[in-house]
């Protein structure tokens, strides 16, 4: 059986930092309606994922310094849904599997982001396909990170369907590759 859960407020960044960058594109492309300098672009998308994998790497260390029977971390936001006896927190929960986990989503999603820069660098289409397809890769990386870090069922849901909606804003075209 699991001890107490030992409390940080790191983990919210894990997700955080990617959900920060595909908020920042996505102002940028809906409200503002002007284009990033690519090297900008560039700098927070992968500036973001890489920070997670840093983060996510500091709080595996946090966790291997608790105790073997109590290593789990917990990030409770606020409580998400409360009625009656039913209360679905906002929180994020980070024991040995998830630390893996969050490692491999954001250290491969690292590797993916400097990849793309070069995939998507003939990519100078006038319908700003650059910053957008950056945006969906990071909101992607969030929703991954939600998926692999949320305390809760309910939670976890939301984040594979965060999943399943930038695989369909991706497939619809505006993010696809440039054409030879």
């Amino acid at each position: 059986m699991v001890g107490t859960l030992e409390q940080t407020e790191l983990l919210r960044w894990i997700p955080g930092l990617p959900l920060a960058a595909a908020l920042f594109h996505g102002i940028m492309l809906a409200l503002v309606r002007r284009e990033s300098p690519r090297p900008l672009v560039v700098l927070i998308s992968c500036g973001a994922v890489g920070a997670s994998f840093g983060i996510s790497l500091w709080a595996l260390f946090d966790l291997l310094q608790l105790p073997a029977e109590s290593r789990v971390l917990a990030d409770e936001l606020y409580t998400w849904i409360g009625a009656g006896r039913f209360s679905a927190e906002l929180a994020f929960q980070l024991d040995p599997l998830s630390a893996i986990m969050a490692l491999v989503v954001t250290g491969v999603g690292s590797m993916i982001h400097v990849y793309s820069i070069g995939y998507m660098d003939d990519d100078h289409r006038d319908d700003k396909g650059f910053q957008r397809f950056f945006c969906y890769l990071n909101l992607f990386t969030a929703a991954m990170l939600v998926l692999v870090l949320g305390d809760n069922l309910l939670f976890v849901f939301l984040g594979w369907e965060g999943v399943g909606l930038c695989s369909y804003l991706a497939g619809r075209g505006s993010a696809s590759a440039p054409t030879c």
